[in-house]
């Protein structure tokens, strides 16, 4: 058994949030890191803005304004710079970030990761070019982020009526979505829905500064009812499952600043096909022709669309590929890949 420290110094959040409320990928792959590493029998220590100490699910979480221990087998720091330099006695360090990396090259980042060298962990190969070679790390490494177990156990079923989801950021091509929807993809199938599950309570206090940009888009899914769109608001994981369950496919067109895309990770393990555009890391997330469709441009995106919607014999082929293809990464093989990076295998 290791000592492993996680340090995050973002929103506010600990082990249960997970279970009472939607939260964004960043933080929903850092307790979920967390909770597999404690599985496999270390000893997990997580210091960051929860309220108050909590023991959950073999984790420890303590306030990280309270200290940080100064010595780990392991210390996995998550993306902010203050944080490089804490636990200064770990035998190894890993810097976990989720966005792309280009702010790295900024020098506080700069110094401290010359001064420390920890392992750079990034999500995926497009998530890794954005960080330049030349530039400090003490290592690169991919991990892709593990897929959620309550979204690998679907089992095959007949194509659904119609229904399409969204269930990522609002402000990640929401708004492009919908001209597309209204444009296109409705009046060629009259009987479609889009349920966009979305809201700013994902990103916490974040959302809420964020909210002024958020609410047009959302207001315009709001006010579209007649052509099928139906706001459904951001739910936990335990009911996006069910919701996933019933759908006929996820369309997200993606976005520049998505460097996994769980939203699209989790549709496909649960076997729904999804449309996506060939932008950042969404080629990544599914066999294109296979599990969906990876196009370019509103045109070719709607026209995959309306096939998914209406096609039950293709859409039977791509939900039963999706399950066969899609769900074998979870956290405890992710996890496994940090014990390797740590030297803890």
């Amino acid at each position: 058994m290791a000592r492993i420290v996680m340090t995050d110094d973002g929103i506010g959040f600990d082990g249960r949030t997970l279970d009472e409320r939607p939260l964004g990928g960043a933080e929903t792959s850092f307790i979920e890191m967390a909770n597999a590493l404690a599985a496999r029998g270390h000893e997990v220590v997580v210091c960051n803005k929860c309220e108050a100490a909590l023991d959950y699910r073999g984790v420890r979480w303590q306030p990280i304004a309270a200290g940080v221990p100064a010595q780990a087998d392991l210390y996995i720091a998550n993306r902010g710079d203050k944080l490089l330099r804490l636990v200064p006695k770990a035998r190894r360090m890993i810097f976990w970030i989720h966005n792309p990396a280009g702010y790295l090259l900024k020098w506080r980042y700069q110094w401290k990761l010359a001064l420390r060298r920890p392992v750079i962990v990034f999500s995926g190969a497009s998530h890794a070019s954005t960080y330049p070679g030349w530039a400090c790390a003490g290592g690169r490494e991919i991990v892709p982020y593990g897929v959620t177990d309550i979204f690998r156990h679907a089992g095959e079923r007949a194509a659904p009526p119609p229904r399409a989801v969204f269930t990522s950021n609002p402000m990640r091509s929401l708004d492009w979505l919908l001209d597309v929807w209204e444009r296109a993809i409705r009046p060629a199938i009259p009987a479609a829905e889009l349920h966009v599950f979305a809201g700013i309570a994902t990103y916490g206090a974040a959302g809420q500064a964020k909210a002024s940009r958020m609410a047009p888009v959302l207001e315009r899914a709001a006010g579209l009812k007649e052509r099928g769109v139906v706001l459904r608001g951001p739910v936990p994981k335990g009911q996006l499952v069910e919701e996933l369950a019933t759908a006929r496919a996820l369309l997200y067109r993606g976005d520049i600043g998505e460097t996994f895309c769980s939203a699209v990770a989790e549709a496909q393990a649960m076997g729904l096909p999804t449309v996506v555009e060939d932008i950042a890391c969404m080629r990544e997330r599914l066999v294109d022709g296979e599990t969906g469709f990876v196009v370019r441009g509103p045109d070719s995106f709607a026209e995959a669309a309306i096939r998914l919607l209406s096609d039950d014999d293709l859409w039977q082929r791509q939900h039963r590929a999706s399950l066969a293809r899609q769900r074998s990464w979870g956290w405890d093989q992710a996890a496994a890949e940090f014990e390797r990076i740590g030297g803890l295998a």
